[in-house]
């Protein structure tokens, strides 16, 4: 009989705040979106994703 390993869920990342690269590329990024979806990407950047997946699922989530 087999066991199965229990998994642990790791806890997010959580940063004190956005890189200056992080903060530029937001701010050029704000233009063209809502102000729900920035704040959107901006906690999932917070948790430790990166631009562009948080970009996808900001896009999914609350759209434009």
């Amino acid at each position: 009989m087999a066991y199965k390993k229990k998994r642990v869920k790791k806890k997010p990342i959580r940063k004190k705040g956005l890189t200056k690269r992080q903060e530029a590329s937001m701010k050029r990024h704000a233009k063209h979106h809502t102000a729900k979806h920035m704040k959107y990407m901006k906690n999932l950047m917070m948790k430790g994703s990166t631009f562009t997946a948080a970009h996808k699922k900001a896009q999914k989530a609350v759209g434009r």
